[in-house]
């Protein structure tokens, strides 16, 4: 066992959680779950993989993945969503990165997430190789930002080898779903501009090309042609917040 603590946050996962406990046992110390009060068998299926179940009121991301490490006690914590598992390859890296001593020498270790969707993992596009620091010195590292939230990290970070699986939208619907309320969220961190009709329409037409033709999302097939295009609209609905904005003023 590492000297590892795994941090896992979770509200309503039986359907993940066991692929996610499953794919890292043997691997640390101590697995920590965070609840926010799920209604289904969440909490009962930590508990028989051996994971310390702790309650939270729901947080926010960010907030409720610090205090998840708040609850982790050894120096090194490996994050995890529900819907995400570690690859073998990726596990075989976790271990050799601190039986070569590499632990020693960096203050965390960063790796590739693909995604699953319309039945295939994604390996192009915009999609991949989203890159996420995960693995890293407890002591060193926290949140930041309420979504899309990510690591702050003092010290050095090393690629490992081996993805981290990403089950995020077992749907088309559960896609969309997000995409007005990312929309919003980028349209509130952005400085106050005047709409401007150019950019709402040049700006998704260069991230369809950027994904489809330079990422080569075409070689992911239809599953990369509807990414490239969801994104592109996902776009133009972000800049069309602007145009809402003026009209209600």
């Amino acid at each position: 066992m590492l000297p590892l603590s795994v941090a896992i946050i979770s509200y309503n996962e039986e359907k993940n959680l066991p692929r996610c406990l499953k794919s890292i046992q043997g691997l640390a110390k101590e697995v920590i779950v965070l609840d926010a009060g799920s209604t289904d068998s969440t909490v009962a299926l930590a508990q028989q993989c051996g994971a310390t179940v702790y309650h939270q009121p729901w947080l926010g991301y960010r907030d409720q993945k610090n205090k998840a490490l708040h609850y982790c006690t050894q120096p090194w914590v490996l994050s995890l969503d529900c819907d995400e598992e570690l690859s073998p390859e990726l596990k075989e890296s976790i271990f050799s990165f601190f039986q070569q001593g590499w632990a020693d020498r960096f203050s965390g270790a960063s790796f590739h997430r693909c995604t699953w969707f319309l039945g295939r993992w994604i390996r192009h596009g915009d999609w991949y190789p989203d890159t996420t620091l995960r693995l890293f010195r407890r002591q060193q590292g926290y949140w930041v930002e309420p979504i899309h939230e990510k690591i702050v990290l003092q010290g050095e970070v090393t690629l490992l080898q081996g993805d981290l699986r990403h089950y995020s939208f077992p749907s088309i619907k559960s896609y969309i779903d997000k995409i007005y309320p990312f929309a919003e969220e980028f349209f509130q961190k952005q400085p106050t501009r005047k709409w401007s009709l150019l950019a709402n329409l040049s700006r998704p037409l260069w991230r369809f090309f950027r994904a489809y033709v330079l990422r080569g999302g075409f070689l992911d097939g239809f599953p990369g042609l509807w990414i490239a295009l969801a994104t592109a609209f996902s776009v133009f609905v972000r800049y069309s917040r602007s145009y809402q904005r003026e009209q209600e003023d």
